[in-house]
């Protein structure tokens, strides 16, 4: 498949909000059934190695390649890893990689104002799912036209579903129904609330390093079962970095990979965040935070 001129999105609302339900309700039963059998001592531990490794290529696709490669532009990538990136961010089952990159564009755009598709603001459960039903979603046509362009992330996008099947099918292919059940629906459970929970927790506990015009904050624990996307006020600092973590005790999974990848070639233009800039912008905070009252830190 080529560039395209215009992205259609699925209109009818109704529908949308059928398939986000489903998205949202079927892997929360698969897990509440997984921890019954975990209870029963009925697993296997083929099952959990599934699931760990489809956990870890599936949260890479998102922190990897939805989020730092696709909207961000942090790298520029080989053609095939950029290929297998985004295909593991598509078995995720967060929505196809045009509306994913529109939606968080938009996010950053109106970061905790009007307008903002997941702010807390509105309410945790808002920002952490109530969102998928009550808002339209961001239209790539406005937000991420410029990826029309480009032949693969297009090719990716149409064929969302059948990278959505392949990543139950290779479990079960694996494990049979229990494989199923662990590596695919459980997986499934596990990556999205853990995303998710940047959107909503990310924007409501932690430490704040940098001033930044939103709630964005930096959660270690979140940080390390995220592969480093937990380090959100970093993030919403310098938007454009590679790395999240930006001092070496910033576990940033994520990010070490994409050195492993500039270091072999296969990645290029990784965007680092100058030196002098981050300890600007360093002082700035620590500046704001001593002229603030003892109460108010």
């Amino acid at each position: 498949m080529s560039s395209i001129t215009t992205y259609k999105t699925l209109s009818n609302r109704t529908i949308f909000r059928a398939v986000a339900l489903v998205i949202v309700i079927v892997p929360l039963l698969a897990t509440v059934l997984a921890i019954v059998l975990l209870w029963e001592r009925s697993v296997h531990w083929s099952d959990l190695a599934v699931l760990a490794t489809m956990y870890a290529l599936t949260m890479l696709g998102i922190t990897m390649g939805f989020h730092r490669m696709l909207t961000h532009r942090s790298f520029k990538p080989h053609p095939i890893i950029k290929f297998v990136l985004l295909v593991l961010g598509s078995m995720a089952a967060e929505g196809p990689a045009l509306e994913w990159a529109a939606t968080h564009i938009k996010h950053h755009a109106r970061s905790d104002r009007k307008g903002d598709p997941h702010s807390p603001l509105e309410g945790l459960f808002h920002a952490h799912v109530g969102w998928l039903f009550k808002e339209a979603l961001a239209d790539p046509n406005i937000y991420c036209r410029y990826l029309f362009q480009d032949a693969i992330v297009v090719f990716v996008s149409f064929t969302f579903l059948l990278w959505v099947a392949l990543s139950l099918m290779i479990p079960f292919l694996i494990g049979g129904w229990t494989g199923l059940l662990w590596g695919g629906l459980v997986r499934i459970f596990l990556v999205n609330h853990i995303v998710w929970s940047v959107n909503s927790l990310g924007h409501t506990f932690g430490k704040r390093s940098f001033e930044t015009n939103d709630r964005s904050h930096n959660l270690f624990i979140l940080a390390l079962i995220s592969f480093g996307d937990g380090w959100h006020n970093n993030h919403h600092a310098f938007p454009r970095s590679a790395f999240h973590g930006l001092h070496w005790w910033q576990f940033d999974l994520s990010g070490y990979l994409i050195w492993i990848l500039e270091r072999l070639g296969l990645v290029h233009d990784v965007y680092r965040v100058p030196a002098a800039l981050l300890e600007r912008r360093s002082l700035a905070r620590t500046s704001i935070v001593a002229a603030q009252p003892e109460g108010e830190q």
